[in-house]
């Protein structure tokens, strides 16, 4: 009898163990050594032994297959994408909710699902899982995962996630780390709703567990302006009041364990006016895809390039958001010493999401043309890859590349949102057909 689990195989890399067994896209992988595969995730932990039976569904038909392998040999099967868990809040700071009509399909997905945590590390919040899937979590070891926690103070984190039955979050922390998960914790800070006080108490209750819980991001609520609320947005002040809030506790911990554990995002950093701590101070950056390091280490591998002297002229045009425009700005002053290179930057305003929402990875490709329309000429835009869909040429509202290329008469080339992509960039040159 053929399990109800299965997991269909996506693709089969050429020359792999899977192609010369006859797997073939479309087939059914049900199990490995007899356990059933559910997911990519079963498929990682089950096949990591030498040998493997195999037991694959083909046309309606089983076929088992044995393998050992050599070295840790890679089967070469690519498993189809997992139905995503979706959220059971309605956070009152919920990004999604506050996105206008017509974005990229995928950006209405509210997501909060462990699996997209511990492969991905986007955040969950912990009401969504059942005594099955942490069962599965602890004997498979699925660590470290990504948690919003907001507030340990369970009324204002009911009150926060818009979610009446949100279990008692020091609860499901501590059983998770009783059972050895590593934990990384956002606190997406409101001003007056979870922040003086009610942040200091937070972050003292996280800090109990750790080193499990491995650290804390401190991050601004994010508000555009199609947000049906009245939460009031980080400005300049909060900010300071954040930091002032923060520090003493920080100091503490580093003396205490040697790690601050607690760090600013740095969008607090920059509306807060205060330089950044050295790169050093991050430790092994657990929580840079949330902006906790990002520009101090981008400035930092600024200074490690090795330019060249000369390269072939070209005209080049590229932009970034608002907040991070003066570190942009100070990058292309050391390229401008290239003998042969012209590069002019925009710093693009978010029409679409409002003067609130600063980062490049969320401009729009119409604010992009609005800003660049009859004011770019040049021989190459560089796209930095931040604002586009990940592996596309597609931007959150859908206009790609091309639309690009041809409403501004200019060749285009998307560059990894790094110092290196930067200059590989500039080095390589482009044309139309990039």
């Amino acid at each position: 009898m053929v399990s109800k689990i299965n997991s269909s195989v996506e693709h089969v890399a050429p020359n792999s163990i899977a192609q010369k067994l006859g797997i073939e896209k479309g087939d059914i992988l049900l199990s490995i050594n007899g356990e059933p595969i559910r997911d990519v995730i079963d498929y990682m932990f089950y096949s990591k032994e030498e040998n493997l039976l195999l037991e694959v569904q083909k046309d309606k038909k089983l076929y088992s297959f044995k393998v050992k392998r050599k070295d840790n040999e890679a089967l070469g099967i690519d498993l189809k994408p997992f139905r995503i868990k979706t959220c059971r809040n309605n956070c009152i700071f919920c990004f999604v909710n506050q996105l206008p009509k017509n974005m990229r399909k995928t950006l209405y997905l509210k997501d909060d699902d462990y699996r997209m945590s511990f492969l991905y590390g986007n955040y969950i919040a912990l009401t969504n899982i059942s005594d099955a899937d942490k069962k599965r979590i602890f004997e498979q070891r699925l660590s470290p995962l990504y948690v919003s926690v907001h507030t340990t103070n369970n009324e204002l984190r009911r009150s926060i996630l818009k979610n009446p039955k949100a279990p008692d979050i020091l609860k499901e922390i501590k059983e998770f780390v009783s059972n050895k998960i590593r934990l990384h914790a956002q606190i997406v800070v409101c001003p007056g709703i979870n922040d003086g006080e009610e942040l200091i108490n937070t972050v003292k209750d996280l800090c109990k567990f750790y080193p499990y819980v491995a650290s804390i991001a401190v991050v601004p609520v994010g508000l555009t302006k199609h947000r049906q609320n009245n939460i009031k947005p980080v400005e300049k002040s909060d900010a300071i009041k954040i930091f002032e809030t923060l520090e003493p506790l920080r100091k503490r911990l580093k003396k205490r364990h040697g790690e601050f554990i607690v760090d600013p995002s740095d969008e607090l950093y920059i509306k807060a006016g205060l330089p950044f701590p050295a790169l050093k101070e991050y430790e092994d950056l657990p929580q840079l895809e949330n902006g906790v390091g990002m520009v101090p280490l981008f400035m930092n591998s600024v200074k490690k390039l090795r330019l060249p002297k000369k390269i072939e002229q070209r005209r080049y045009v590229t932009f970034t958001g608002t907040s991070f425009a003066p570190y942009l700005d100070e990058t292309i002053q050391r390229f401008r010493a290239i003998e042969g290179l012209s590069i002019e930057v925009f710093k693009i305003e978010n029409r679409v999401f409002g003067p609130t929402v600063t980062v490049t990875g969320l401009l729009t490709g119409r604010d992009v043309l609005k800003t660049l329309m009859r004011k770019v000429s040049g021989d190459c835009l560089l796209i930095p890859d931040v604002a586009l869909k990940d592996r596309t040429d597609i931007f959150i509202d859908n206009v790609t590349l091309k639309d690009i290329a041809e409403t501004l008469n200019i060749a285009v080339k998307a560059i990894e949102s790094t110092p290196e992509g930067l200059l590989k960039g500039v080095t390589d040159g482009c044309n139309r057909e990039d």
